[in-house]
């Protein structure tokens, strides 16, 4: 990671919030010099310039990655404008917007929140899958249509002990998932970019072996980053090799699936279900056929928040900016991949 020195007190965009909520942290971190704040509107105007920004969850309001409101892209168009930005720290796990592969190309160092969503991201992917194994979704349905439909009637559904999990992904949602599904008793494959990768009791293939393992694979849970490797990962083709009657559970990016091919496996009966977060577009379309699927659960991105999330992503934000203060290396440093 570049080294990263100034020679003046630090210039940093922060939003009114944010400011308010760190500024007894910030304090503490930086010092009597402290900093000075500066404005997106400020870098507008030619006024000032900046070194740091934090783009917290309220500065992204209500944008997705594909779908930017004018208020964030307000603030996206200041960092590009700037000729002295540093570091940006960013309150997502996935830093794969366009404005932050840009700036990474400039060679902006750009920082996540990686792993302050990790057990609420692992605790709903967990909830989705047991969710797809006990079909909930045709309980659910039944219930709303005051059915009584016991499983003795509509069909037994397999035991989830001694079937076999496949994570795409071990980072702190892979290592908590593959945690709690060892417990419930799966067997656990592990995709990793080395297959010779050491995971107690548990099996480790490259993703150049990734598709041998898919014939066996009961549920494919994706839990990687968005990067050219990651991108298409589960094809038309790749889909195909998938065992008959099996689950995917993305909570990684929506295009690491070829979406089409997805629902048309899962329409035919190749796959049996899925529990999905993210999409390819996004918001997902009114008229994308998962909304009606019986065998789908589709959730709006949101499988990393509570109540407590916005802080804990400040928490990163403030442990980066104290490792910057001590001169020691950055957590969480993406890179073009």
């Amino acid at each position: 990671m570049p080294n990263i020195v100034l020679n003046h007190t630090p210039r940093i965009l922060l939003s009114d919030k944010t400011a308010l909520e760190l500024a007894p942290q910030m304090s503490d971190i930086l010092g009597p010099s402290g900093y000075q704040r500066v404005s997106a509107a400020d870098i507008h105007a030619g006024t000032q310039d900046l070194d740091f920004c934090f783009i917290s969850r309220d500065i992204t309001a209500g944008s997705t990655k594909h779908q930017i409101e004018a208020s964030t892209q307000y603030v996206y168009d200041a960092l590009l404008k700037s000729k002295t930005l540093q570091w940006v720290h960013v309150h997502s796990a996935g830093v794969d917007r366009q404005v932050f592969l840009d700036l990474m190309a400039r060679g902006v160092t750009v920082t996540s929140s990686s792993g302050a969503s990790a057990s609420l991201v692992a605790q709903t992917a967990l909830t989705g899958l047991l969710s797809l194994a006990r079909r909930f979704p045709q309980l659910a349905a039944a219930q709303r249509a005051h059915v009584w439909a016991p499983f003795m009637k509509t069909g037994l559904p397999p035991d989830l002990e001694g079937q076999t999990a496949t994570i795409v992904g071990w980072g702190p949602i892979g290592q908590k998932l593959g945690a709690w599904l060892t417990a419930i008793g799966l067997k656990i494959i592990v995709v990793r970019q080395s297959a010779t990768s050491l995971i107690e009791n548990t099996r480790v293939v490259s993703f150049d072996g990734f598709r041998q393992v898919l014939p066996e694979t009961d549920w494919l849970v994706l839990a990687c980053p968005l990067t050219k490797q990651t991108t298409n990962l589960m094809s038309r083709d790749a889909l195909a090799l998938m065992k008959p009657g099996s689950h995917i559970v993305n909570i990684s990016r929506g295009t690491v699936i070829d979406e089409p091919a997805m629902i048309d496996a899962l329409q035919k009966g190749h796959l049996a279900g899925a529990y999905l977060d993210v999409f390819a577009q996004e918001p997902l379309h009114v008229d994308s056929p998962l909304w009606d699927m019986p065998n789908v659960i589709c959730t709006p991105h949101t499988s990393g928040f509570s109540d407590a999330i916005l802080h804990r992503m400040a928490q990163k934000f403030i442990e980066n900016l104290g490792y910057w203060k001590r001169g020691e290396p950055m957590i969480n440093v993406a890179s073009l991949r």
